[in-house]
């Protein structure tokens, strides 16, 4: 696996903090209140302040990339406003370490934390004035930062905006959730990733890529219902996605659904044009666990989207963490190959890793042998793909690689090689202490995926 990217991932709320430094303006995270398990957003593990020393343990590491979100409030105040040149100037700082230690950059442009404003006046992402607000942030981030990073993505796993996660993430703040807004949203987030992706190329010589939320869905049994669930789950939450990333045109299946259930789902003759434009030089995914679909818990006339909230049942195969992610590094491996066999597009698992509770004492090295073990068995599974299936995979970054909050806010759901000492509630100091984790990490990299032991 020669020119190989190894690398780490993680997002502005869930890392930066200095939520009210540098002329930021605030984002719907900025007013979440902390509670029993959970952290306010405002310090995060305060890479904001720390970037260097974390791109430190990268370069020890050996990591060669490193996946980060440019944050729109900290760039655009209020996310259709002003361009805030202090907000260029960290993020063009953060970018020069980065190259200095030889580390390349991507850039993810939205993962989920709609500016507040964006959010309470316009409905987030149902909004056509806010499609028109990002598409305007996205290019000025193209326009100032294109020359020193050649890597990027739009929306952090897109396909979560064709669920009903999409009313959490996209700037939803008012209505009644319906199938309709849930479709409308998807096709917004669409045509916004489009448009920026056809600016990108037009402008530029980087590359950008669509990325997805991939897990696995197997059927729960060899009943043809069970089958068939899990088929259809693949073909409106990934494929579709796929097809447009790829040929620029929605799945067939999805058009239809669309018109038969009569969604008066908005879209112009220009939208269209953008999306039909649109190609990718990579396809992007996370990949964390699998997941298990009943049919027969499904209610009638149920959408596809919405059939993992009614059918998702434990895998009895597979182990799982105590947040009932189960454990699949073959589904990680067919993943791999559903993508490549079927779109031939170089493929890029940007985000892989086990959430796990932990604490430091203040002395001992933490002994996370079940991340060795997760992360060796994911990479062999990879290598599997690579040298058994053919499938073209330029890189592996895992998640949060230097501990940073959850996707819900709790600090002690760790993913780290790295420690950082802080709780959910104590800020401590802050520190970064490697785990023994760490030291098989810097091993593995440093031998391009050779040495696994």
């Amino acid at each position: 696996m020669s020119e190989f990217f190894w690398g780490n991932s993680t997002s502005s709320m869930q890392t930066e903090g200095g939520w009210n430094e540098g002329g930021k303006s605030l984002s719907v995270y900025d007013i979440r209140k902390s509670g029993d398990q959970v952290s306010d957003w405002h310090f995060a593990n305060d890479n904001y302040h720390h970037f260097e020393e974390d791109f430190d343990y990268m370069q020890d590491l050996g990591m060669n990339m490193y996946r980060f979100q440019i944050s729109w409030s900290r760039v655009i105040k209020d996310g259709d406003g002003e361009i805030n040149e202090e907000g260029l100037r960290y993020y063009d700082k953060l970018i020069a370490a980065l190259r200095e230690r030889n580390i390349e950059p991507m850039i993810c442009l939205y993962h989920f934390d709609m500016p507040l404003h964006l959010a309470e006046d316009y409905n987030g992402f149902t909004s056509k004035k806010v499609c028109a607000a990002f598409i305007r942030y996205s290019q000025v981030v193209i326009d100032h930062f294109a020359d020193r990073v050649k890597y990027w993505i739009t929306f952090n796993e897109q396909n979560l905006y064709h669920t009903p996660e999409a009313f959490k993430i996209a700037g939803y703040t008012k209505g009644d959730q319906t199938l309709t807004e849930l479709y409308q949203i998807a096709h917004n987030v669409m045509y916004c990733h489009a448009a920026v992706a056809n600016y990108l190329h037009a402008k530029t010589t980087a590359k950008i890529g669509g990325m997805l939320a991939y897990s696995q869905v197997y059927p729960a049994t060899a009943n043809p219902q069970d089958v068939f669930a899990a088929h259809q789950i693949d073909e409106f939450l990934n494929y579709d996605l796929l097809d447009v990333f790829s040929y620029g045109k929605y799945s067939t299946a999805v058009i239809k659904f669309v018109q038969t259930q009569k969604l008066p789902v908005e879209y112009t003759e220009a939208e269209m044009k953008e999306i039909a434009e649109l190609r990718s030089d990579f396809l992007s995914f996370s990949y964390y666990s699998s997941n298990t679909i009943d049919a027969s818990k499904i209610p009638a006339d149920t959408a596809p989207n919405l059939y993992m909230d009614w059918g998702a049942t434990a895998n009895p195969a597979l182990k799982s963490t105590e947040w009932g992610w189960q454990i699949d590094p073959l589904g990680f491996r067919d993943v791999l190959n559903k993508i490549y066999q079927r779109y031939h597009l170089p493929v890029f698992p940007i985000e892989n890793g086990i959430g796990v509770r932990e604490k430091w004492d203040g002395q001992h090295e933490i002994e996370d042998d079940y991340r060795i073990d997760y992360h060796r068995s994911h990479i062999k599974a990879m290598q599997d793909a690579i040298n058994k299936d053919g499938v073209n995979v330029i890189g592996y970054l895992g998640w949060g690689l230097i501990d940073i909050m959850s996707s819900q806010g709790d600090m002690e759901k760790r993913y780290g090689v790295v420690y950082v000492n802080r709780t959910n509630h104590d800020l401590r100091d802050m520190k970064r202490i490697p785990k023994k984790s760490y030291h098989w990490l810097k091993k593995v990299i440093h031998s391009n995926g050779k040495d696994l032991s």
